[in-house]
């Protein structure tokens, strides 16, 4: 099989560690010379997604048996991804890895790091479908024959097991890149030593509240070329990543023009991003936002399949060599978080006090299912910005109870950091028609404009 042959004449030459320069040096001057010209056909792209995509996963919620129930039947016939197992978890979960191709360009994939960050594990499981049941795709035959593709899909199964970002010994997987106390971080790092990946990808998602820059504008993606010291200069291995981030912009641009961001590049020295680089791995960060209307991030899960499609294939073609930098570079940082939620221009209605009027901030704990939400600020708030913004004048905020404080004498009032518990009502009685409800402990759909 393909996938399985021996790589060609060229990557025998390069077998004792070559970097990939070399290998398609005519393809990438060429590439220089021209320039990266963008992503290719998006439209093409999200085809293939649409016909790839693993239906079985269709929630960013799903344990560690769940993904393998979809993916192993896929990554264990014969002739296509392979699966081993790379090490077990705190809990005893084994930790798989998934190779494809036997070509003498390395590039390394891990995703879920963070147990409740799932939105690339999605993508990846639709982009090994699409490498095992096309192989003869012109796209596919490239990754077979010039990359050698290893990739661990969920790095932290026992996290992902409650659904949470550390891991069952309550470590942050991401910033154990140094002392090496969990038995994921070991994994990691043990599979970077003995694959010695030329290219990596650190897959994230990141506060879905996150904007672009100063503007209004949410993140729905951000971008990173860690640092590979304190001091953030670029060295080869650096530029190359900002290159291949470069590449991702282009990519996802068409499906999310205006809302990618790039990521803080202050170095830490505890993250794994940040050390792949210092070890000699060309390494992008692609952290995961929000969308309107996406609580499940499957319309997020397409643009990472979109993008990390176009730049396997561009670094399998040399062709990221021609993409400019400044592509990255010139990207807004992300910005100020904004709330969840705004509830402008209502009546407050508080048991004891005239009605008053006041604005009303809310974060959930949960932002994509807008559940779990507490008051962060009632008032004058003409300025504020959020996720999601309703138009409540001329209605009554009536709080529930668990939204109210009481001072020492009993008296009520409306107060932040409590239950987001209150109804929109037509007049200021509480027998008045319900226009909108919200209860902190369930789900909350916004009101029908």
């Amino acid at each position: 099989m393909a996938v399985r042959r021996a790589a060609s004449g060229y990557a025998r030459a390069l077998a004792l560690g070559l970097v990939p320069l070399a290998l398609f040096a005519c393809a990438r001057r060429q590439a220089v010379t021209d320039g990266f010209r963008g992503g290719g056909d998006t439209g093409e792209l999200t085809r293939l997604h649409e016909r790839y995509r693993v239906a079985a996963i269709g929630t960013r919620e799903f344990t560690h048996q769940e993904l393998w129930d979809a993916l192993g039947p896929l990554v264990d016939a014969a002739g296509g991804p392979e699966r081993g197992e790379a090490g077990r978890s705190a809990e005893g979960r084994p930790v798989y890895r998934v190779r494809y191709g036997a070509g003498p360009t390395r590039v390394l994939l891990w995703s879920q790091m963070h147990g409740n960050e799932s939105t690339a594990t999605m993508a990846l499981a639709d982009l090994f479908r699409f490498l095992a049941e096309a192989p003869d795709d012109a796209r596919a035959r490239r990754l077979a024959e010039r990359l050698t593709i290893e990739a661990v899909p969920m790095l932290n199964p026992d996290g992902a097991e409650r659904f949470q970002r550390r891991n069952a010994m309550g470590i942050d997987v991401n910033r154990d890149a140094r002392a090496l106390a969990t038995p994921e971080g070991r994994i990691l790092r043990a599979l970077h030593q003995r694959f010695r990946p030329h290219f990596g990808f650190n897959l994230h998602d990141q506060d879905v509240r996150a904007r672009v820059g100063a503007s209004d504008r949410l993140a729905a993606v951000a971008l990173l070329a860690p640092p590979f010291g304190p001091s953030r200069q670029d060295n080869a291995v650096r530029t190359r990543a900002k290159r291949v981030a470069a590449v991702v912009r282009m990519a996802a641009e068409p499906l999310v023009a205006g809302h990618i961001a790039r990521y803080d590049d202050t170095f830490n020295p505890r993250a794994f991003g940040d050390l792949m680089q210092s070890w000699g791995t060309s390494t992008v960060l692609i952290e995961s936002g929000g969308w309107r209307n996406d609580p499940e991030k499957q319309y997020l899960r397409r643009v990472n399949f979109v993008a990390l499609l176009t730049a396997l294939d561009a670094i399998a073609t040399g062709a990221y060599a021609g993409a400019d930098p400044a592509r990255y570079a010139e990207l807004p940082e992300n910005g100020r978080p904004v709330n969840d939620l705004l509830v402008r221009g209502s009546t407050v209605v508080v048991p004891g006090l005239e009605p008053y009027r006041a604005d009303v901030t809310v974060n959930f704990a949960d932002p994509l299912a807008r559940r779990g939400g507490r008051i962060v600020e009632v008032g004058d708030l003409a300025e504020a910005a959020a996720r999601d913004t309703i138009d409540a004048t001329g209605l009554f905020l009536h709080p529930g109870p668990e939204a109210l404080a009481q001072d020492a004498r009993g008296r009520p009032a409306l107060m932040v950091d409590r239950p987001a518990s209150f109804v929109l009502r037509r007049g200021r009685d509480a027998a008045s028609e319900v226009v909108w409800r919200m209860e902190a402990d369930r789900k909350t759909p916004l009101p029908v404009h």
